[in-house]
């Protein structure tokens, strides 16, 4: 399935007093990367709200390795699990500038109508977008 990498340089407000990546901040690479991998596939999650989709995180599962520090660039990986259906599932690596495994993660969205507020099958485009 598709994958897509991104780097991120760790920031100090994202760090505890011992300089390490507090574990509240992983969810938000996980997001910043699965935004880019559909952005590079040429979908927008703000062109996909604005045509009445929503994209809820519904499970989310981190399994901690080792420490980022402050001043880390750590390169984030996002794998697509499967095609989706009313759901989309990414597998996640976050690994540091030596290549060392330090967070493997996977997420999982449900599309959800914003009017009904209820499931969705994937839209079309997405699944074109996807196939190419």
């Amino acid at each position: 399935m598709k994958i897509d990498e991104i780097q991120i340089r760790v920031r100090y407000g994202e760090t505890d007093q011992m300089g390490v990546v507090y574990h509240g901040n992983y969810p938000l690479y996980l997001e910043m990367g699965r935004i880019e991998w559909l952005r590079k596939l040429g979908i927008s999650y703000k062109t996909m709200e604005e045509n009445g989709i929503m994209l809820p995180v519904i499970s989310l599962s981190i399994n901690y390795k080792k420490s980022a520090v402050y001043d880390d660039v750590i390169n984030v990986k996002t794998q697509l699990k499967n095609m989706p259906t009313a759901k989309i599932e990414f597998n996640y690596e976050i690994t540091n500038e030596k290549g060392e495994l330090l967070t493997v993660a996977s997420t999982t969205l449900v599309f959800i109508d914003m009017k009904t507020n209820r499931p969705v099958k994937v839209p079309q485009y997405i699944l074109d977008l996807i196939k190419k």
